[in-house]
């Protein structure tokens, strides 16, 4: 793959994301070129191309703002509160239920 890439410029990373499960790649890759011209051209030579039976698809990627996973399914969108109140009573079980949630 880096050897299919280089052509189109100096190549300074490669990233293979994996599977936490499994180990085996992901099946996406981050490629760093030396500069915004050489990346640019890698877009326009392999963008779409066929390799070993599949369709390639390469762009720029997308920063993601920092701290940012996504959303999360359990919390509201919005700001985190200062702080929460923490109620002293109810069950143990509830206790345990509230620390978590913090």
């Amino acid at each position: 793959m880096t050897d299919l890439l280089s052509a189109a410029g100096t190549i300074v990373d490669v990233y293979l994301p994996t599977d936490r499960e499994t180990g085996r790649p992901r099946g996406f890759a981050f490629v760093q070129f030396s500069s915004e011209t050489e990346a640019a051209a890698a877009i326009r030579l392999f963008n779409a191309r066929e390799l070993g039976g599949r369709r390639l698809k390469v762009n720029a990627a997308e920063a993601r703002p920092p701290g940012t996973d996504g959303p999360h399914p359990f919390r509201s969108a919005g700001p985190p509160p200062a702080s929460r109140p923490f109620k002293t009573k109810g069950s143990r079980r509830g206790l345990r239920a509230r620390k978590r949630s913090l």
